[in-house]
């Protein structure tokens, strides 16, 4: 066969999967005749509403000198640990606003970072393609250094993102620019499944975010720049169970619902958006009313009901508060006294879903706790 006609055929099969996609596209549109908040609307569910005191800054946590990337709580609520441009890792007592561990990194340019379920130990990632695991037990020189306890090394692109698995202190999960996920062994520092790369079901470009499931720890969503969330399963990595379509940017972000059934996504295209894993569809579609620009969606987190959206966006300090049923915002974050002074960059609900931490390029964070008559939505 020649080279002109291995072109033709190459270019025949283009053609006939880009139609297999817009069949598919238009079809998904034709089965998605309502939404969450047409059905909600429809029930007379009304839109949750917020007092004066109902959600309050009660906490700025000051210390970073560059911006903060990202942030994550313990599962005991009372502890913050948070990655900043300054190339440190520094862990907070939420409670007294104190700083008990400042750890230097051997490199500054760190993306993200978690807690281990007992939080006993911090994870941190970025351009370095390494996961670096500290003991917060270890004792720090006089420079402040932490001597590094395990390095996990095998991606070929950037950490984007990391997460323990719940209640496992010796498994981690990160996502990389490579296109591939990794679960870890951290006890042995080995790879213990990779999800896409050569697998053809896996992400086409830079997987930026994970986020695992509370309720089933073997499954878990990825984000990714080709556009799409994949529901994967550390069983049987070598393909994705479910691909999820909708967005027309880069995938930034996901996050379970706490039901474990559904998950949320923020993208580049301007929107967030809901998507049940049983079924495969899109739920509801979060966008903002505004001139028609899209401004990039940062970092989300759902209230410990899931009633609530917060969403950070890359345009000043806005953060969003949507009512997830009926597809409204009820607040914005950046509008309310003593609101971050620069972008939003992460997001993070304690465990018991009492006060949300955001972290911002303005190199602060801040604690946000239910007040009034709300306590926890």
């Amino acid at each position: 066969m020649s080279v002109s006609e291995l072109k033709e055929r190459h270019a025949a099969a283009t053609d006939t999967v880009n139609n297999l996609r817009d069949r598919l596209k238009q079809r998904r549109l034709q089965l998605l005749d309502t939404d969450v908040a047409k059905y909600s609307a429809a029930q007379g569910r009304s839109p949750v509403k917020f007092g004066a005191t109902d959600l309050v800054c009660c906490r700025t946590l000051q210390g970073h000198t560059g911006k903060v990337y990202s942030l994550d709580w313990t599962p005991e609520r009372n502890r913050i640990v948070s990655a900043s441009q300054d190339g440190r890792l520094i862990v907070w007592n939420a409670l007294t606003s104190q700083k008990t561990h400042a750890i230097k990194l051997p490199c500054a340019w760190v993306m993200t970072c978690a807690f281990s379920p007992n939080g006993q130990t911090v994870a941190c990632g970025g351009l370095d393609s390494v996961c670096s695991i500290f003991s917060l037990s270890s004792t720090a020189d006089k420079d402040g250094t932490v001597p590094v306890s395990r390095m996990l090394s095998g991606h070929r692109g950037y950490v984007s993102c990391c997460q323990y698995v719940p209640n496992e202190d010796a498994h981690l999960i990160t996502s990389s620019g490579d296109q591939t996920c990794v679960l870890w062994d951290v006890t042995t520092g080995l790879k213990t499944s990779v999800f896409g790369g050569e697998f053809q079901s896996g992400h086409t470009a830079d997987v930026l975010s994970v986020s695992i499931s509370g309720s089933n720890p073997n499954w878990f969503i990825s984000g990714s720049c080709d556009t799409t969330a994949r529901l994967w399963d550390t069983r049987a990595a070598s393909r994705a169970v479910r691909t999820f379509h909708g967005h027309e940017g880069d995938v930034n972000t996901v996050k379970f619902f706490p039901d474990g059934n559904r998950f949320g996504t923020g993208s580049d295209d301007g929107t967030c958006r809901l998507y049940d894993i049983r079924t495969g569809h899109q739920l509801q579609v979060y966008q903002p009313h505004g001139d028609g620009e899209n401004v990039p969606v940062t970092s989300i987190a759902f209230s410990a009901s899931g009633r609530l959206l917060f969403a950070g966006y890359a345009n000043n300090n806005a953060c969003y508060v949507w009512d997830t049923l009926l597809g409204e915002v009820v607040l914005d974050l950046g509008e309310l006294q003593d609101s971050h002074k620069n972008r939003i960059s992460c997001l993070g609900m304690s465990a018991d879903g009492s006060a949300l931490c955001t972290g911002s390029w303005d190199s602060n964070l801040k604690i946000w706790a239910f007040g009034g008559h709300r306590r926890v939505i």
